[in-house]
């Protein structure tokens, strides 16, 4: 018997601070705006809206936010791209936390899927290592503004 598994990108990181710490730096703008996005229409809460820009690539986003468990899990629906991203947090042994970020529901098919995938991977492994890097050294390593130099892509452009 074969079991088909949905296609999705994923990524992980530890991150050497507290659940709260760490889970409020993905819920509260002016935390996220350090290492992900640079403005956010606000706080994240279940059952709302929100618009999430790149200044810098000319590029919004628009998430609703499914679910919220505190310290636990923020699950998202984005569009106009109909997929669901699911941050999960867990506290390890050591008192530190382990985000994954998994994002799932791509509408594409064959290599299309696979380059969705790829990108949205990268992408989630970015901003994790920006988190860590601001969260844990307060170093703004600008991962997100300088992956794409407007010298060399045409993104958001």
């Amino acid at each position: 018997m074969t079991t088909l598994k949905t296609p999705a990108a994923e990524a992980q990181m530890k991150i050497r601070k507290p659940i709260a710490t760490v889970f409020q730096a993905f819920v509260d703008p002016a935390i996220t705006t350090q290492f992900w996005f640079t403005k956010s229409s606000g706080i994240l809460e279940e059952g709302k809206t929100f618009i999430w820009e790149w200044e810098m690539y000319g590029i919004t986003w628009k998430v609703n936010v499914k679910e919220i468990v505190n310290n636990q899990r923020i699950v998202l629906d984005e569009f106009p791209a109909p997929t669901t991203i699911e941050f999960n947090f867990k506290t390890l042994s050591d008192g530190f936390t382990y985000v994954t970020v998994k994002q799932y529901g791509f509408k594409e098919t064959g290599d299309d899927l696979l380059e969705k995938i790829k990108d949205a991977t990268g992408g989630w492994t970015t901003v994790l290592d920006g988190a860590k890097a601001f969260l844990e050294y307060h170093i703004h390593l600008n991962l997100i503004a300088d992956k794409f130099p407007k010298e060399l892509s045409n993104h958001g452009q």
